[in-house]
């Protein structure tokens, strides 16, 4: 759990700068370090066993889209080789064994308060370097050798206006967009979600008082500056609906009327106030698909939708996602579900999408009946797995590895805990 809150927070950064300082034969081997931390551990946890698994649905289906695309690996699909099938399945696929990583843990062992309190540490530590960032109108990946470290590995060209990439900066005028230590803006923006989760997960009490203490307060102001900073519009509107379904079932009526009230002023500033202001063309642009970021996403969505129509078992491996980008030749866009589609087909799409609304249903149903930890990782996950429903249309959201790794692993943490508390609730009757 260190290693996955310190070490990928600014696990690109590292890379970058190694890569800056001349030190590129070590990258080869931090590269694979966080696949090679999560596969150790779960081999520790499986030779450790001393019980009996009982399996949930979500394990099984987990499982099943683990082997699924597996079979993709070996299939000659698309125009990659083995080796770029295999990354390819990386990619894609290896969020299973993070979740089972989780899952096979003991969370007993797991000092989750702890833990959620060093990500807060993490949430503030962003805010202050982004601070610095806006202060001196400078991107810190500038500073990092950023962009060569793309150009090394990835085969990514610079683009923009700064030298990074196009990410980097709002597309309808040039406003930089700030990634504090993250790998890209967006990374950074939806680790702002995470935190926010965090934060409603530690400080909830059992009667759904939200008691934040000093530390709590300092990285809840600073989620809203990453957030402003970071300028994503589908992690800012998915911050605010967690807050808003938050609300709803903690039964926050005053946060409820708040937000109905400001709602409605935001659509009034927006058609009276703003009616002649680049603000209000932006907004405008964007609902209605005709901002030039929002219009190149609709175009590549339509374009993955057109090759899954026509391809339903997918194209193979690669043909979509990060070693498509890497030669120039995606087809998809970022949004994770089509990314998928185009690779291994709707089978493993329907397993996903399955996966993701079994988590929030079930982390929902048992919220309510825990207690301490076990209620801290169930509010924690339902608000994440909530709050990244939207992200997951506009990103490759599982490239993020600071958000996938604890996504995943509380995911098999959350399973584990109630499984056992079915055991313990079957053994007392």
């Amino acid at each position: 759990m260190l290693f996955i809150i310190f070490g990928l927070s600014i696990y690109n950064t590292t890379l970058s700068i190694l890569n800056q300082a001349g030190y590129k034969s070590l990258i080869f081997l931090f590269q694979p370090f966080k696949e090679i931390v999560i596969l150790s551990m779960l081999a520790v946890l499986v030779l450790g066993l001393k019980e009996r698994i009982r399996f949930h649905i979500i394990d099984y289906c987990v499982a099943g889209y683990f082997l699924y695309t597996g079979l993709y690996v070996f299939l000659p699909l698309g125009d990659f080789g083995f080796m770029e099938r295999l990354l390819a399945y990386k990619n894609t696929s290896f969020f299973p064994l993070i979740y089972f990583a989780g899952r096979l843990i003991d969370p007993r062992t797991l000092q989750i308060k702890k833990y959620f309190h060093f990500i807060l540490i993490v949430t503030i530590s962003a805010a202050i370097l982004v601070m610095y960032e806006a202060a001196s109108d400078q991107h810190f990946q500038s500073l990092t050798g950023y962009s060569d470290y793309v150009f090394d590995f990835f085969g990514q060209q610079q683009e923009g206006n700064y030298g990074l990439t196009w990410t980097f900066e709002r597309s309808a005028n040039g406003l930089k967009r700030f990634a504090s230590f993250f790998s890209d803006p967006l990374e950074h923006a939806s680790a702002t979600l995470l935190s926010i989760c965090i934060i409603a997960a530690l400080f909830t009490k059992k009667n759904n008082a939200f008691n934040p203490t000093r530390l709590g307060l300092i990285a809840l102001a600073a989620t809203f500056v990453s957030l402003f900073f970071s300028i994503s519009r589908s992690s800012t509107v998915s911050y605010f609906v967690i807050i808003y379904v938050y609300a709803l079932i903690t039964h926050k009526k005053y946060i409820l009327h708040t937000s109905h009230a400001l709602i409605a002023l935001g659509f009034i500033y927006i058609g009276i106030l703003l009616e002649n202001t680049d603000l209000y063309d932006y907004i405008l642009s964007t609902i209605t698909l005709q901002e030039e970021s929002a219009l190149g996403h609709l175009i590549a969505w339509i374009e993955g939708i057109t090759a899954i129509i026509s391809n339903p078992f997918g194209l193979g491996l690669g043909m979509s996602g990060r070693i498509a980008v890497s030669l120039g030749s995606t087809i998809g866009g970022e949004n994770q579900f089509i990314i998928l589609g185009v690779q291994v087909g709707v089978v493993a799409v329907l397993l996903y999408i399955f996966i993701h609304f079994a988590v929030i249903a079930y982390s929902y149903k048992w919220f309510r009946h825990l207690d301490g930890k076990e209620r801290m990782v169930a509010l924690c996950i339902f608000l994440l797995k909530v709050g990244i429903t939207l992200p997951l249309f506009t990103a490759s959201l599982d490239i993020f590895s600071y958000i996938t790794y604890i996504n995943w692993f509380l995911s098999g943490v959350f399973v584990n805990m109630i499984m056992r508390k079915e055991s313990d609730n079957h053994a007392l009757t």
